[in-house]
């Protein structure tokens, strides 16, 4: 016999979970198709970052994990999901939130807000670094030097490097970030027209970073970004979702664009791309950078000079556009009146900025 319930759900035309068969749908997934309630919803999308920790095997017990956190909805659901991962399955980890502050008034200001929020509301304590301690600058100071055009390279670069920074001085094992699949398959395109090879052969790694200093891993590999925004809506959490004031004009909306014109089409498209940018194989013939160290900062660099270096000499020099493109930098004699400030080969006695840790 059909309980109640689901009788009178079926005479009001109501459609059941698929999953379930008990309660009234109340989505449908982005990533399958499938109509189902909120609790289902839940519960599998849990279940499959779950599963993508455990056979790519992600942590350790014991490890101390840095949660990259920008308030918002990726990094804001990525702390949720992992603080209830971690104690319904035992995982053991140490968490943390890391903010960078990059600096940019109306936007990061008020969403470290938001990060200070969740760090009482999830009980993980808070690390936030700067551009200005780090660098010297702030991103509002950039763009007013350099202009619109060229200012994600800065950000981009600098808080790559200001994440490492923040985590060598939490001391933490692992840096764990919210990129989802829309992102990793606009990072495969973005590398494709750029015919960026050595990007395009490590983009879809899960981990990356593995012969730097902290390793990088992404758990919201093959999440859809529309399931963690119903995610975040649902279970009403507490995100900032203003888009950065300085990024209309990125080369990487264009590809995000045609993402989501691909997935209005079909769904599936956002794995495909993942796929094939993890089938693809470089010819032994191409060459790739070689990984060292920067002379100047320590910091992982296949130049002299780290990207963060000479973006910064650039500024200093009241030269902003001397690091952009991938063969102008500085040249040698520069390079060798910097060689007698070389210090220890470590992130964390040496930076690119002002600031000594």
């Amino acid at each position: 016999m059909e309980d109640s319930a689901d009788v009178k759900a079926k005479k009001a035309g109501a459609r059941l979970c698929c999953l379930c068969h008990q309660k009234k749908a109340a989505l449908k997934r982005p990533k399958t198709l499938e109509q189902i309630c909120r609790e289902c919803f839940y519960e599998v999308f849990e279940e499959e970052i779950h599963q993508v920790i455990v056979e790519n095997q992600l942590f350790k017990p014991g490890e101390r994990i840095a949660l990259g956190a920008s308030g918002g909805k990726d990094s804001t659901v990525l702390a949720y999901v992992l603080s209830e991962l971690n104690r319904r399955h035992n995982y053991g980890l140490d968490l943390f939130l890391l903010s960078v502050d990059e600096g940019i008034t109306g936007y990061r200001d008020d969403s470290l807000e938001t990060v200070k929020r969740n760090e009482i509301q999830y009980g993980l304590p808070l690390k936030i670094v700067s551009y200005k301690d780090l660098y010297g600058w702030t991103m509002d100071e950039i763009v007013k030097m350099i202009g619109l055009k060229n200012n994600c390279t800065f950000c981009g670069v600098f808080r790559r490097q200001a994440l490492d920074r923040g985590a060598a001085l939490l001391k933490v094992d692992k840096i764990a970030t919210g990129h989802n699949a829309d992102d990793i398959a606009e990072t495969v395109l973005l590398n494709i027209l750029r015919g960026d090879i050595a990007r395009l052969s490590r983009c879809t790694s899960i981990v990356t970073g593995e012969d730097g200093p902290i390793p990088r891993c992404k758990p919201f590999k093959y999440t859809f970004e529309k399931e963690i925004v119903m995610y975040a809506y649902f279970k009403r959490l507490d995100y900032f979702s203003t888009e950065c004031i300085y990024s209309p004009n990125a080369y990487r909306g264009f590809a995000r664009e045609f993402i989501k014109d691909l997935e209005r089409i079909r769904p599936r498209a956002i794995l495909d791309i993942i796929k094939s940018g993890e089938n693809f194989r470089i010819s032994t013939s191409t060459k790739m950078p070689e990984q060292g160290t920067c002379e100047r900062c320590g910091y992982i660099s296949s130049q002299k000079w780290c990207k963060a270096c000479v973006l910064l000499e650039g500024l200093n020099r009241g030269l902003p556009k001397l690091g952009i493109g991938r063969t102008r930098g500085l040249n040698n004699d520069d390079k060798k009146d910097t060689k007698k400030n070389n210090g220890t080969k470590s992130i964390e006695s040496k930076q690119c900025g002002t600031l000594d840790f």
